[in-house]
């Protein structure tokens, strides 16, 4: 699969989850980079804790504007760090693979701002 289908793979099923979870309208533009923890630059499939991070993040901040950053597995969920708007504000989220997530919290504060 080139990294273009693999593009629009991704911005196809975000897409049609976020149409979902924000109940209409149109949906959110959902971009990714590559994984700081694993070195990778290459556009990746987010796992379900991502994309559902990535949804929560943009219903919280009421943007579609947000672009996964990080994102930190562990055997109790996936710690994920979300940027959200043009200033790439940082958002904390943890996802799980069920598609449900806990403490979506904004840590702009730890930024300094």
């Amino acid at each position: 699969m080139t990294d273009a289908m693999r593009l629009s793979a991704l911005a196809l099923t975000v897409t049609a989850l976020t149409g979902c979870a924000s109940g209409g309208g149109e949906p959110a533009p959902v971009h990714t980079r590559g994984s700081p923890h694993t070195g990778s630059s290459s556009p990746r499939m987010p796992s379900a804790a991502e994309q559902a991070c990535l949804r929560d993040v943009a219903l919280e901040t009421n943007t579609r504007d947000v672009v996964l950053l990080q994102s930190i597995p562990s055997p109790e969920g996936t710690e994920v760090l979300v940027g959200v708007g043009p200033r790439r504000m940082r958002w904390r989220c943890f996802g799980y693979d069920d598609g449900t997530t806990t403490v979506v919290t904004s840590i702009a504060e730890e930024q300094g701002l």
